[in-house]
């Protein structure tokens, strides 16, 4: 599978990169960011941990990248950032002119319903076929924590939980904690899963956290003043659902602070350092 380096740029003696690629699981090229500390380029035989970082709403893989500031803490801890696109995207992938549908809306689910079936599979993209791809391109290994804001906050937790194998740590911002019962994840789910709401369990995370099979640490971080917080978000679900199955889940609210990435890039060092803890230890 070949990659095409669109962009580098260095940053705190790293390197910000973008690439893409044509990604099988999604039938359509692919846009990634990655940041590599600068022991990338001297400290030959090193593979570094990451962190996933999956985006929201109507985001691109640009947003976390340009916004967040989390490279200066990243570099500080030798850890890589990889942060995916948000769906399938190209003139042959379906689309909705709802913002909270179709591209730009992955949902990070397999669809299957039609026409969205054929691309919309953004969780088998970032549980199998990015980390392959990263792990056998990049001096990246196969250590990850998984992280990401809103829609991607959904995403990590439903990732994380249901992978426990595959990562060391979660932790969200504002994210879309119970979506089979807000507008957003109702509208998206009977859309790219069917009218059957058995089948939309598994990407539920309020739900999938009261039957989790591992204890992976889990941070949250909810804006007080966040405009989505009690419709769309429903953080207290989360709350519940732990609570019920003795999770053991941190939910900080911060006062005064909304569903932007000025909230994001003002606790993101927090977010990286508690990866770090999971991430290098006994390597």
């Amino acid at each position: 599978m070949s990659l095409e380096r669109l962009n580098s740029t260095k940053c705190f003696d790293g390197l910000q990169q973008q690439f893409a690629h044509q990604s099988e699981v999604l039938d359509c090229k692919m846009r990634f960011s990655i940041f590599l500390p600068q022991a990338a380029e001297v400290e030959k035989g090193h593979r570094f941990p990451a962190v996933y970082w999956l985006s929201g709403l109507t985001c691109t893989d640009e947003n976390f990248s340009v916004k967040a500031g989390a490279q200066r803490a990243a570099a500080e801890l030798g850890i890589a950032l990889v942060i995916p696109d948000t769906s399938p995207r190209g003139g042959q992938v379906p689309d909705d002119p709802d913002f909270a549908l179709g591209q730009g809306a992955g949902f990070y689910l397999n669809a299957t319903q039609a026409p969205w079936s054929a691309h919309y599979r953004m969780y088998d993209y970032i549980v199998h076929e990015l980390p392959a791809l990263i792990e056998r391109n990049f001096p990246v290994s196969g250590r990850r924590g998984i992280a990401g804001h809103s829609m991607g906050g959904h995403g990590a937790l439903v990732i994380g939980l249901r992978n426990p194998q595959s990562y060391t740590s979660i932790s969200v911002f504002s994210p879309i904690s119970n979506p089979m019962a807000c507008p957003w994840g109702e509208k998206a789910f009977n859309a790219y899963l069917g009218a059957d709401r058995s089948s939309w369990k598994d990407y539920d995370a309020a739900d999938l956290l009261r039957r989790a099979p591992g204890k992976l640490p889990v941070l949250v971080s909810q804006g007080e003043s966040d405009p989505y917080l009690e419709e769309q978000l429903k953080p207290h679900a989360l709350e519940a659902a732990a609570e019920a199955s003795g999770y053991p889940l941190t939910m900080e609210y911060h006062a005064g602070y909304d569903h932007s990435y000025f909230f994001v890039s003002s606790f993101i060092e927090q977010h990286l350092r508690f990866h770090a803890d999971y991430l290098l230890r006994n390597r």
